[in-house]
C-alpha cells in the first residue's frame, strides 16, 4: 500500500478515514466524519468538510470547498451527507454542497465529473457520470444532471430542474424548466433550440441515431396538437427507438418544474 502524504501544515482530524496513496497539501483542511478515497490529492488549501466521502483518483484543486453546509435557511447543522464518486476533477474555488434534512439529505455526484473554477453544486443534487460543468456554472438546490451533460460557463440551473442525459446548456443561460435528454438549450430564460448533435456524434451516436432523434424531435415539438397528443404520437411511432422512448419517459415523468421548449 502506498503510503499517505500529510503535508506539515494541513490540519487533518485524526478521524478522517484516508485512502492509500492520498497527498494533502499545505493549508488544507480535512474534517472528521470524512472518506477520502485512493490516490485522491488535494492540493494547497483544499477543504474537505465534515460528513463527505471522496471517491478514488479525484483532483481537488486550491481553494475549493467540498462538503460545505448547505445554502438553505433550513438548515440546522444536521449530520447531511455528500458523496463524490471517482475521479472527479474539482477545480480551483469551485463549492459542493451537503444535502439537507428536509430532503434526501445527501448530494450525490458521480464518476469521471469535471468541475471547473467556481462551479457550485447546491444542496440534495444529483450528478451523473461524466458531466461537466464550465467556470462559474451553478445549480440549485434539488437539481438532477444526467450522465454526460456539459454545463457552459457563468450558467444557472434553477433549484428543482432536471437535465436529461447527453444535454447541453449554453453558456450564459438561465435554465429555469427541464431539459430533455440529448437536447440543447441557451438563452435568458433559456430555450430548447434543438439536439446536442455536436455531443452525440462525439459520443459515438450513429448517424442512424441522430436521424430518429431528430425525427422524434420534430413530431415532439411540431405547431400541431397538444404536447400530450404529440407524446402519444412519438410514443407510438418510435416505440422502437431506446433514446426517443427515453425522451418519453422524462417528460412523462413527474416534476417540480415545466419543459424547456423550443422559442416559437
Amino acid at each position: 500500500m502506498s503510503a499517505v502524504e500529510i503535508h506539515p501544515t494541513a490540519i487533518v482530524d485524526p478521524a478522517a478515514q484516508l485512502g492509500s496513496g492520498v497527498r494533502i497539501g499545505p493549508f488544507c483542511i480535512v474534517e472528521a466524519d470524512t472518506v477520502i478515497g485512493d490516490r485522491t490529492v488535494l492540493r494547497s488549501q483544499a477543504q474537505v468538510l465534515r460528513h463527505t466521502t471522496v471517491g478514488a483518483d479525484c483532483d481537488i484543486h486550491p481553494f475549493a470547498v467540498v462538503g460545505g453546509e448547505p445554502q438553505d435557511l433550513s438548515f440546522r447543522g444536521e449530520p447531511t451527507t455528500l458523496v463524490v464518486g471517482d475521479r472527479c476533477v474539482i477545480r480551483e474555488h469551485a463549492t459542493l454542497s451537503r444535502g439537507t434534512a428536509r430532503s434526501r439529505g445527501i448530494t450525490t455526484i458521480g464518476h469521471d465529473g469535471y468541475f471547473m473554477a467556481g462551479t457550485h453544486i447546491g444542496h440534495d443534487c444529483i450528478v451523473g457520470d461524466k458531466v461537466i460543468m464550465a467556470a462559474h456554472a451553478s445549480l440549485g438546490g434539488h437539481v438532477v444532471l444526467g450522465e454526460h451533460v456539459i454545463v457552459g460557463g457563468l450558467a444557472g440551473v434553477h433549484q428543482f430542474c432536471r437535465v436529461g442525459r447527453h444535454a447541453f446548456v449554453g453558456a450564459l443561460a438561465c435554465v429555469v424548466a427541464d431539459v430533455i435528454p440529448f437536447g440543447s438549450v441557451i438563452g435568458v430564460h433559456a430555450h430548447l433550440a434543438g439536439l446536442n448533435v455536436v455531443g452525440l456524434k462525439r459520443r459515438g451516436f450513429t448517424r442512424q441515431q441522430i436521424h430518429e432523434l431528430r425525427a422524434a424531435y420534430r413530431m415532439l415539438f411540431a405547431e400541431e396538437g397538444t404536447l400530450q397528443e404529440r407524446l402519444e404520437d412519438v410514443e407510438e411511432r418510435f416505440s422502437s427507438i431506446p433514446e426517443a422512448a427515453e425522451i418519453v419517459a422524462f417528460v412523462r415523468a413527474d416534476s417540480n418544474r415545466p419543459l424547456c421548449l423550443p422559442r416559437d
